[in-house]
């Protein structure tokens, strides 16, 4: 079907999505607020919540996340629809993406969200009152966004839009000319330098090369946000969002290679003295200096309270002793941001400290070629090109003023104040990736010709096309709503929290609907959607895991966040 006949044949049920999302949007908050409440004197005693019955509760919780998620979507799809009003910019295209979007997430919130694929949340189970649920089914806006909005008309229509507009973005993404510029440098770097090699790396389990390191240094990529007093270029993060998009959309190894000088830089410039300031962040930004992240231990995983490695102080260095796991890229990194416990008789997180600790790059042959450091690789599904590694700290000494700040007791704290942004450039990576998953099925089903034509001419084809399109909108806008907010200085741990929870599931979904596309063929190595199902996988784990993400949103929720 053309486009023009596949609009025509949805003219007659055309609604005015934007002004019912409005409307509905309103409705949800309400929702959201009624919800958390009954959650609230569900996990509390005594006027305070209780950590026991938050564990007990955790499905009533997590869905509470999940449902405020969901309501965020909501709002940033309308938002997204005004702004691009407002620049003359809303078309067809980015009607569609809004319409279907609104009444799939307005249905999915009245009918259940799906936290993973067998643990659907219900309004009941977050102790709705049953009055108010039969108060918003009986709502016209919200009806007629369930009955009007994700409809087969609007998906065929979306569907043959989608076609002719071929791989790319779909939509207007409603950034300024320099960062739509921007975007269009990152694809051609990708499109020369990264796509035509990732799967190839993947699957050898091969370094990424240091000269599309290189390339992403004389791009400024690993510069992007560092204030330009320190040699960076001072872009917003909504800049890094869009970057790591592209990247990571060529190849997630890739696209992670700035998390690690943004996680550094961002510990640096939020908590370190002013010497380690100009001595570090000029050379992280002109990608000189490699940095990686040391916090996670075996049998600590997301419990930072309970981290054991030490560092003992002796004259005028530390002394390192201690495992680390699931280091990214440590190999061939130049200073590491080792989170240690420097205060063994402080319990928790009080006695932690970070520790800037330089060490020499290594080889295959020789890893860690540093006196009292040893590691062994640790072998991967996906989320190549950089290599994860165990670490063994035996003596390793790090000299006294290259403790972050100078101060003793601050590591946790410091390493908190990154979280937002990291968690805001994993969403990026998320849209990356699941834009990569869209582009690959939609290739495949252009090409694969069964009974006689191809695959995307069958509408649960192009239904499963057009949804990772619609959630792939919503995904991209959330996040750009973080960044924005970051930007301006507010506390984002809420939104950047969302943006990744549910970034990462539209990852997944978008690589195994993919793959389902691909059919036999997908489940072969040699197709790139292979190993796009498994760099999709890691995003619900890494940066907090989905349950642990989910539970921290639960508690701001609870806690009175906004």
């Amino acid at each position: 079907m053309s486009v023009s006949a596949a609009v025509m044949s949805i003219e007659k049920e055309r609604l005015d999505a934007v002004a019912l999302g409005r409307t509905a949007s309103g409705l949800l908050e309400k929702l959201l607020a009624e919800a958390t409440s009954a959650v609230r004197a569900r996990v509390s005693e005594g006027g305070r919540l209780s950590a026991k019955l938050l564990d007990e509760e955790q499905r009533a919780t997590h869905g509470l996340a999940w449902l405020a998620t969901y309501v965020f979507g909501v709002r940033e799809l309308v938002h997204y629809a005004d702004r691009l009003t407002e620049m003359g910019r809303f078309g067809e295209t980015e009607r569609l993406l809004v319409q279907i979007g609104l009444g799939e997430y307005v249905a999915q919130v009245l009918g259940g969200i799906s936290m993973s694929q067998g643990e659907v949340v219900r309004l009941e189970d977050l102790f709705v009152a049953p009055d108010l649920i039969a108060e918003l089914r009986a709502d016209a806006a919200i009806a007629a966004l369930l009955r009007g909005g994700n409809t087969s008309a609007a998906r065929a229509a979306l569907a043959a839009i989608i076609r002719e507009t071929g791989s790319t973005t779909i939509g207007d993404a409603g950034l300024d000319e320099t960062m739509e510029a921007m975007r269009t440098e990152m694809r051609r770097f990708v499109e020369a330098e990264v796509a035509p090699h990732a799967h190839e790396w993947h699957l050898e389990n091969a370094y990424i090369p240091m000269e599309v390191i290189q390339g992403l240094a004389d791009l400024g990529v690993f510069g992007l946000t560092i204030p330009e007093e320190y040699g960076g270029l001072g872009l917003p993060k909504e800049a890094m969002c869009l970057v790591t998009e592209e990247l990571s959309r060529g190849y997630i190894g890739v696209g992670s290679l700035g998390t690690r000088s943004e996680i550094a830089a961002e510990l640096i410039l939020g908590g370190g003295t002013d010497a380690q300031k100009d001595k570090y962040l000029p050379k992280i930004a002109s990608g000189e200096i490699l940095p990686t992240a040391v916090f996670t231990e075996p049998n600590t995983g997301s419990d930072l309270a309970s981290l054991r490695t030490r560092a003992v102080k002796e004259g005028e260095v530390y002394k390192v002793f201690g495992n680390k796991t699931w280091i990214t890229h440590p190999v061939r990194a130049d200073v590491m941001t080792l989170l240690v416990r420097t205060n063994p008789a402080e319990p928790g997180y009080k006695g932690l400290s970070m520790l800037l600790a330089e060490k020499p790059r290594g080889t295959d042959a020789d890893p860690f070629p540093a006196k009292g450091m040893t590691g062994g690789e640790i072998e991967v599904l996906g989320y190549r090109g950089m290599k994860e590694f165990e670490i063994g700290f035996d003596g390793f000494e790090v000299p006294a003023d290259q403790l972050l700040g100078g101060v003793e007791g601050q590591g946790f704290k410091q390493l908190m104040n990154t979280f937002e942004a990291a968690r805001i450039q994993t969403a990026a990576r998320a849209v990356g990736v699941a834009q990569s998953a869209m582009e690959t099925g939609l290739r495949y089903a252009e090409e694969r010709i069964q009974f006689g034509k191809p695959l995307i001419a069958f509408p649960r084809v192009a239904d499963k096309i057009v949804m990772m399109a619609v959630e792939i909108a919503i995904a991209r806008q959330i996040t750009y709503f973080a960044a924005r907010a970051k930007d301006e200085g507010r506390r984002t741990d809420l939104e950047a929290g969302m943006s990744k929870l549910l970034g990462a599931r539209v990852a997944w979904a978008a690589a195994d609907n993919a793959l389902q596309i691909h059919g036999g063929n997908g489940f072969a190595l040699e197709y790139p959607v292979s190993r796009l199902l498994c760099d999709a996988r890691i995003l619900n784990i890494f940066e907090g895991a989905a349950e642990i993400q989910a539970q921290v949103i639960a508690r701001r929720l609870l806690e009175g966040g906004n």
